[in-house]
């Protein structure tokens, strides 16, 4: 990568950004020296369980994965701050905790009418300013209406789907197979399009492979400048399609929906591999930082497709199969290779991660942490001394070993498989329950999958624990907009009500 002039006035470019987006942007301090700066990618994949794949131990084999893990860091306690897909993706690209500014639901069609609070500054617009072409291929689902939108939010180039989900396929050849859940009917290619810039396109190849193959369009393009990636896959999220080339790799698992789902990872694990040997195509290994993560945990609608062993739950809980997630950094020649590492971080750590790569400063506001130094000086010290989670009255504090899981009791049971397509209504709030909250603490490095509750023989740990979350929680904001996934299941043996 040849070295770039930075040697930009910051409060032009802002001001600049400014009148053409009508976004208020956080200052940010630009570096006034001639210095080089690595390319920066995100990967994301979606719904991706922490117990699926081969790189964590899981049953379903990616040996890109596995190389990317063994290139740099594997972290076995990488969070996301929450536990379904755009509040994850939310707290991402701000890297500030989404209830600081009310987006602490899926929004269920309501980000067909506004998204990503136009005060909030996105890592995108972080690194165009620090001098970085910014590009984005994928799935955004944190604003459809005008002003919401990728290129109104920090990005050059946008091909992706603005929804929360799309078809795969939209012209089936023989040897393709699907596995139906219900509600799969409402996010079809028809309803939800492939985008690129502005501009619906028809997109006939399998989306995983089309994804893949224009984020490699985007590094050759952009070789000799620094760039910033975010990869936002939509696989292995519903609807579960997948090509003969793949299905074909999982011929002994009889379940369709195991099957499926296996096919969908190994189809995310090819594009990882075909983005790694592009950059190494183009001379860039040494200056590109790899990031992959998932947005949450897999989910428990597609009828054991998918896995989050040894945790407990999964998608839209607080449990740590819902929350805790797959999470790897690649650097070489900045972070040492082969390193396990199961200090707690989260992905609001990538925002200053990213911001202070490229050599500049994160927002004020940002939350998250440098996680570049982690690896300096052989230090040991955790980057958090806690990690937060807010879903209704639902909490989560997390610091140490130890885990406070503060969740609604309930007295029935729903078929998950049916939450999916059946949405309770707009403007239902999330409330404790007449039946009041379990209060559950876990030793989560005795007992990773929270299956002892050890609350009464340790209630100062406790009262710490529940003061801390308050203290926290007073600077949240109430939601924008109502959880519509609102529903009541068994977990760990106890009926709760979640709020998604």
């Amino acid at each position: 990568m040849p070295t770039v002039s930075r040697r930009i006035s910051t409060i032009a470019v802002l001001l600049t950004m400014a009148a053409c987006t009508g976004v208020r942007v956080e200052p940010v301090i630009a570096p006034v020296v001639d210095v080089k700066h690595p390319n920066v990618i995100v990967i994301l994949a979606d719904d991706l369980g922490y117990g699926d794949m081969s790189t964590y131990g899981g049953p379903i084999p990616t040996p890109n994965i596995d190389a990317l893990a063994s290139s740099g860091v594997r972290f076995t306690s990488g969070y996301v701050p929450a536990a379904v897909c755009a509040p994850s993706r939310a707290a991402l690209l701000t890297g500030r905790q989404q209830t600081r500014f009310g987006f602490e639901f899926n929004p269920v069609g309501r980000d067909e009418l506004s998204g990503l609070p136009l005060g909030e500054t996105t890592i995108a617009q972080v690194m165009s300013v620090a001098g970085y072409v910014t590009g984005m291929v994928g799935k955004w689902h944190i604003g459809q209406a005008a002003g919401f939108h990728p290129l109104d939010r920090g990005f050059d180039s946008f091909f992706g789907v603005l929804a929360g989900a799309t078809d795969y396929i939209t012209r089936p050849a023989d040897g393709d197979i699907a596995a139906i859940i219900p509600g799969d009917n409402l996010t079809t290619r028809t309803r939800f399009p492939i985008s690129r810039g502005r501009q619906v396109v028809d997109e006939p190849r399998y989306l995983t492979e089309a994804f893949t193959e224009e984020a490699r369009g985007f590094i050759r393009a952009n070789r000799d400048r620094p760039f910033f990636l975010y990869l936002a896959y939509n696989a292995p999220h519903t609807p579960l399609q997948a090509t003969k080339k793949y299905a074909d790799r999982f011929p002994n698992i009889a379940s369709p929906y195991q099957r499926t789902y296996a096919a969908l990872v190994s189809s995310l694990d090819d594009g990882v591999g075909a983005v790694m040997a592009e950059i190494r195509a183009q001379g860039l290994e040494q200056d590109t930082v790899v990031i992959f993560l998932s947005d949450n945990g897999c989910a428990g609608y597609i009828r054991g497709g998918c896995t989050n062993a040894p945790l407990e739950a999964g998608k839209g809980t607080p449990w740590e199969g819902g929350i805790r997630v797959p999470f790897i950094i690649a650097a070489p020649g900045r972070i040492p290779a082969g390193i396990v590492d199961d200090r707690p971080i989260s992905s609001l750590d990538i925002m200053p991660t990213a911001a202070r790569l490229a050599g500049t400063a994160p927002p004020a506001r940002s939350e998250g942490v440098d996680l570049m130094p982690l690896f300096a000086g052989g230090g040991q010290e955790p980057p958090h001394q806690a990690l937060f989670w807010r879903m209704g009255p639902n909490h989560v504090v997390r610091e140490g070993r130890w885990k406070l899981l503060v969740v609604n009791k309930s007295d029935t049971v729903q078929d998950l498989s049916e939450i999916y397509g059946q949405p309770v209504p707009d403007g239902v709030p999330a409330t404790i329950g007449p039946l009041g909250q379990w209060v559950l603490l876990f030793d989560l490095d005795a007992d990773p999958g929270e299956t002892k509750d050890l609350a009464a023989l340790h209630p100062d740990v406790v009262r710490r624990l529940s003061a801390r979350f308050s203290v926290w929680d007073q600077l949240n904001i109430a939601p924008i907009f109502t959880s519509r996934r609102q529903y009541h299941t068994v977990i760990g043996g106890r009926r709760v009500q979640l709020f998604n």
